[in-house]
């Protein structure tokens, strides 16, 4: 998996993340960015964003538009 940095990520982005429950199963939720909340540059579990229908997680895959 190759490191998907904040710069990779913007609003309206199609992505897979995982949500701090499902940390574990490793379980991923698809979505669309509404907005980015890591502040720095990467992070070593992910990039922490919110998608459009509230769900916050680190995402692990960014997907084709």
């Amino acid at each position: 998996m190759s490191l998907i940095t904040r710069g990779n990520l913007e609003k309206g982005s199609r992505v897979k993340v995982v949500q701090k429950q499902d940390q574990k199963s490793g379980k991923l939720t698809e979505g669309i960015v509404q907005k980015i909340l890591t502040k720095s540059h990467t992070h070593p579990h992910g990039i922490k964003v919110m998608l459009e229908d509230g769900v916050v997680g680190r995402v692990k895959e960014l997907l084709q538009q």
